[in-house]
């Protein structure tokens, strides 16, 4: 497990993160990597008497909280919810409101596609205070650690987050066109189970098919995988390799800016000899 121990001790023990009784602390965790943690993010998960936690929590986040902290799991995969989000904005006050110190613990930042603003907004209707941490968004996390920068001068001058979710009608309801510029990267949570209608609809509304393009499996983790190919390839790579989720599909030049190399160790790129 990651060492976490820090001598300046004012450091850790800052004030602005005191979790009081009653109180919840709604804590992004990144992407997985521990060393990605917030200090004001592990201030929380120390102090934490229960905490309610996601999916993409890493083991060796949770390895973190205290060894008494009462752990509700609450993950969600594509349809397949273990617990439906009205039941955990309830379970949320229902803790609190019984003078518990509750950490909600989430995968990468909890205003980034994490129903954070869902949960806080229930919790303070409901007379329960909420600290917020933010957290690293996994495409600015897992991208890094893949080497691909998401801007680059005179490549990409900006780049979208996006849903790659499925409505409730099975359509996938996208500002198709405001997708298409070159000068733009990409990056879609959620989609490898939509991927094929994701790229047939970019190219239909004039994203070139020969876009350069990856998938990234479990950034900033261990079993990191990074594929890169093109939008038009990239079906036949998630068949050919069994990608599963969470893969996040990076979408634009940037892709091959830096390497097409694989890179040995998440994180670093190894200078040429």
């Amino acid at each position: 497990m990651t060492d976490f121990t820090i001598n300046n001790e004012n450091l850790l023990n800052s004030s602005k993160a005191i979790l009081n009784a009653g109180e919840i602390a709604l804590v992004g965790s990144g992407p997985g990597d521990p060393e990605l943690l917030t200090l004001r993010a592990l201030r929380f998960i120390q102090q934490a008497e229960v905490t309610i936690y996601d999916r993409l929590v890493s083991q060796e986040i949770l390895d973190l909280l205290p060894a008494d902290s009462e752990k509700f799991y609450v993950g969600k995969k594509q349809a397949n919810h273990s617990v439906p989000q009205d039941k955990i904005n309830e379970l949320l006050v229902e803790q609190a409101k019984l003078g518990k110190k509750v950490l909600r613990l989430k995968g990468g930042d909890p205003f980034v596609f994490g129903r954070g603003g869902e949960e806080a907004d229930f919790a303070l209707k409901h007379g329960v205070s909420c600290h917020l941490c933010p957290g690293i968004t996994a495409a600015s996390g897992c991208t890094t650690y893949a080497g691909i920068p998401l801007t680059h001068r005179g490549v990409a001058q900006g780049c979208t987050f996006i849903t790659g979710h499925m409505e409730n009608d099975g359509e996938l309801n996208l500002p198709w066109d405001s997708l298409t510029s070159n000068a733009q990267t990409i990056v879609f949570y959620m989609g490898i189970n939509t991927l094929p209608k994701i790229a047939k609809k970019l190219v239909e509304h004039g994203k070139p098919s020969d876009t350069p393009a990856a998938l990234i499996y479990k950034g900033t983790q261990p079993q990191q995988q990074v594929h890169r190919g093109q939008l038009n390839t990239l079906a036949d790579i998630v068949t050919q390799h069994n990608i599963k989720p969470p893969t996040l599909i990076v979408i634009g030049n940037v892709v091959n800016q830096l390497t097409e190399k694989q890179l040995s160790t998440p994180g670093f790129l190894e200078a040429e000899s």
